[in-house]
């Protein structure tokens, strides 16, 4: 019997590159539901972000391809596995992604792909997209470009100088565990190396310096413990000045059987994992802590079952009960239950006059039982 593959049109080709972006989960975290990732009706992924201005915006992400050479075991699209490959040339991207700008559905495009041949291959389409945009079309407009682990200094350079954001994925804490999901990468040669040469690129000072930088860790997959990567993330904002850090949990049954998450952790778990390490992750870049303050347990992992803040309080009676009427902002942010903008909210009132109780600083419910045994009035 002879059986006839069609070749997808370019409807069908998003439609299979867009439920393919759902596995690159960075910016998919949030607080609210407003803040999650949402499908379009077209299918395409629509991802909400908070701009400088406090307003919110989407983001268009679709894959340019699925098509991919390397090996990552945590990853469904990795190079052996049976699924059906396609690719989106640059025209048709530019196209798609114009339409839907065009009527205002979107602001910005995030592009991302599956490794085409070699790495530089791979980001001379993803740049030809980004030049098409800024210098056919003329867009000014916000370009997120993923730099492909291994690509060269000029391949990076020029994405750089065509993107408002790149991020390259760490993906791992170190390259002892990088070796345990992938046997073709170099975790310094084609991810550290390339991390700091975009940290140097974009330094404040630099012609780049409004380009910025963010990363992402597949969390679990490599059985690597929490401490690991917090003291990571020390390493990637006090010296490298990154923008931003971003989590995915492994999503469990669709990499290989034999990763360490697919023997140990649930899925609820992992993502309980994910979420405590994004609290971390505000707690570093809002709150003023350090990566040598969060604390963990014995094996080195954050507590399932309490947020970082409130481990750390209850580790440190003596720095409490904090005034509320007296107590600059870094102390008031260490309470658990204030969040930056109660905080905030407490020093305007402080300029008007004394604080008497909890009740006046607006916190209520499950906020308002969480902060009173940590403040003094």
């Amino acid at each position: 019997m002879t059986v006839i593959v069609r070749k997808p049109d370019i409807i069908e080709k998003l439609k299979i590159l867009s439920a393919d972006a759902q596995y690159d989960l960075a910016c998919a975290c949030g607080s609210t539901k407003d803040e999650h990732r949402r499908r379009s009706s077209e299918g395409k992924w629509i991802y909400p972000i908070t701009l400088a201005s406090g307003g919110r915006a989407s983001l268009f992400k679709v894959l340019m391809s699925n098509v991919c050479s390397n090996d990552c075991k945590y990853c469904p699209l990795r190079e052996n596995q049976d699924i059906r490959r396609c690719s989106l040339s640059p025209d048709e991207i530019v196209r798609l992604f114009l339409d839907y700008y065009n009527q205002g559905k979107v602001f910005g495009l995030f592009l991302s792909s599956g490794v085409i041949g070699t790495a530089d291959s791979t980001m001379e389409r993803i740049d030809a997209i980004a030049r098409l945009l800024r210098n056919r079309h003329a867009f000014r407009g916000y370009i997120h470009l993923k730099i492909i682990p291994g690509a060269s200094i000029p391949a990076i350079n020029e994405a750089v100088s065509l993107a408002s954001a790149v991020s390259l994925n760490i993906e791992t804490p170190g390259a002892e565990y990088l070796s345990k999901v992938s046997s073709r990468k170099d975790y310094i040669r084609d991810i550290i190396e390339p991390i700091k040469h975009i940290s140097r690129l974009t330094a404040r000072g630099s012609r780049w310096h409004r380009v910025k930088q963010t990363t992402q860790f597949i969390v679990g997959a490599a059985g690597e413990p929490d401490r690991q990567i917090v003291r990571y993330m020390g390493g990637l904002y006090e010296r490298l000045k990154l923008d931003r850090i971003y989590f995915s949990a492994y999503q469990q049954g669709l990499g290989s059987p034999d990763l360490p998450a697919e023997q140990a952790a649930s899925r609820e778990d992992i993502l309980t994992r994910e979420h405590r390490l994004y609290q971390v992750d505000f707690l570093m870049r809002k709150y003023g802590f350090k990566d040598s303050e969060i604390l963990f347990d014995a094996h080195g992992q954050l507590s399932l079952t309490e947020d970082p803040k409130t481990t750390w309080a209850k580790m440190h009676p003596d720095f409490y009960p904090v005034d509320i009427n007296h107590a600059d902002k870094f102390e008031l942010l260490r309470v658990p239950g204030l969040g930056p903008a109660a905080v905030n909210r407490i020093l305007q009132q402080r300029r008007s006059g004394r604080i008497c109780c909890i009740e006046d600083i607006g916190l209520a419910g499950k906020l308002l039982a969480k902060a009173k045994p940590y403040l003094a009035f």
